[in-house]
């Protein structure tokens, strides 16, 4: 248990201020990997709704020359650091997101739906 994360804990980590840069000018792609009906509750900006659970039959949506950012429910949330592990496995550069939803939240920034 202490190796898996570990290694997870080893990944480049990309904070809020970052990823609102990067969203605005278009150079990142931003996964939400919570299940549907969350994302449907509400989600980031910019954010398309990849499921974990669907993501490895659903990798060829995503482009391969362009980073690709991941988040779930938060930093205890296993979700997002498994897709970046499956991700940069398949060739993707990936990295997740600090926390989730209800952080991003609670910080006042735009929230989708």
């Amino acid at each position: 248990m202490a190796s898996y994360f570990r290694a997870r804990d080893d990944m480049e980590a990309v904070s809020r201020e970052e990823l609102l840069d990067r969203l605005r000018c278009g150079a990142v792609t931003l996964i939400d990997v919570r299940p549907e009906d969350e994302f449907a509750a509400g989600h980031l900006p910019y954010a398309r709704s990849l499921p974990l659970a669907e993501l490895k039959k659903r990798l060829s949506e995503l482009p391969k020359n362009k980073p690709v950012v991941a988040y779930c429910r938060g930093p205890f949330c296993m979700m997002a650091k498994d897709a970046v592990v499956l991700l940069h496995k398949r060739g993707y550069k990936a990295s997740k997101l600090d926390d989730g939803v209800a952080e991003w939240r609670a910080r006042g920034l735009p929230i989708a739906q």
